[in-house]
């Protein structure tokens, strides 16, 4: 048997590909950008391994996401093992559901409104403390995320005709958590094992994907001449958090993620961001000896 690889940005391939040839596990690779499914046939036996990101719309394979949706309910109709299957993709898509999800376990999180119709989104802002910030539901790469210090600002952003739709339609208004320092916090977990956290700094705005293939321009902090992203070492396994975050993986049959929080001036954690498509970044890897893509792999290999 072998694993298949379905995906639909080739960019974050290598280092999944390079750890699964590292410990010789055969795989295929299985472009999804649409498609059509006989539901008599069943699949081909093996492992299947979900990399359909949310932000796959940016690269025109929006028909990805909705084909991902059904045939990740085939598979699972058909025994086939799935990393990452329909019940973790649905809280990868939406970040209603992450919201969601994480007060069912008692997990801080910002305030959140959904909100459909852009005729209701004003409304809806001037009902949220200020600042605040909009986000896509559907959202990944920071899509759509801006943020608002008065009310007055946000209704001629939406007037203005600069906001940009979520795919499905559907705006997050949520509540700006204002950090001492500009960095937020990644935790990566896979199978249940906590791998390690990193720092991401937010000076550069919210685009804060860690992968090697996402890096736009500069991606050193022009004010501290040191890199976008390092490993925070006094975040370790033993923290509280860690637990509940794997409880609530648990829950939502999520094999991997890179889970974000945030912290106040008071020191409390806002945990706002779920990635089940998680990437890493290969220069705090190398610097530090780790390798969540190898964690993956090892995974892949328990099951095959």
């Amino acid at each position: 048997m072998k694993a298949w690889i379905l995906y639909e940005n080739e960019d974050w391939l290598p280092p999944l590909t390079t750890a699964l040839e590292s410990r010789s596990i055969p795989f295929e690779l299985v472009f999804v950008d649409g498609g059509a499914l006989s539901t008599a046939q069943p699949p081909d036996p093996g492992v299947y391994i979900n990399r359909m990101s949310p932000s796959s719309h940016t690269r025109g394979h929006q028909g990805g996401v909705q084909f991902m949706r059904e045939y990740l309910a085939y598979l699972e109709a058909h025994d086939r093992r799935v990393i990452n299957g329909s019940r973790a993709f649905e809280l990868e898509v939406s970040k209603v559901k992450q919201d969601i999800a994480l007060r069912r376990h008692g997990i801080r999180t910002p305030k959140t409104t959904g909100v459909v119709g852009r005729d209701r989104l004003i409304e809806h802002a001037r009902a949220m403390p200020v600042p605040f910030i909009t986000k896509h539901n559907q959202g990944g790469k920071g899509l759509g995320i801006r943020l608002f210090r008065s009310h007055d600002g946000f209704e001629s952003y939406v007037r203005g005709g600069e906001l940009e739709d979520d795919p499905g339609g559907v705006f997050l208004l949520q509540q700006y958590i204002e950090p001492p320092e500009p960095f937020i916090t990644r935790v990566e977990i896979v199978d249940g094992v906590f791998q390690y956290a990193i720092k991401s700094n937010t000076e550069m705005g919210f685009q804060l994907c860690p992968a090697d293939a996402c890096a736009v321009g500069d991606e050193f902090c022009p004010t501290t001449e040191t890199s976008r992203f390092a490993l925070r070492g006094d975040f370790t396994a033993d923290d509280p958090l860690v637990a509940q975050l794997i409880a609530l993986m648990k829950d939502y049959q999520l094999d991997l993620a890179g889970i974000e929080f945030v912290e106040d001036r008071d020191g409390l954690r806002y945990v706002y961001d779920i990635n089940g498509t998680t990437n890493y970044n290969g220069d705090v890897e190398a610097k530090h000896g780790l390798s969540g893509m190898g964690a993956l792999a090892d995974l892949v290999a328990r099951y095959l």
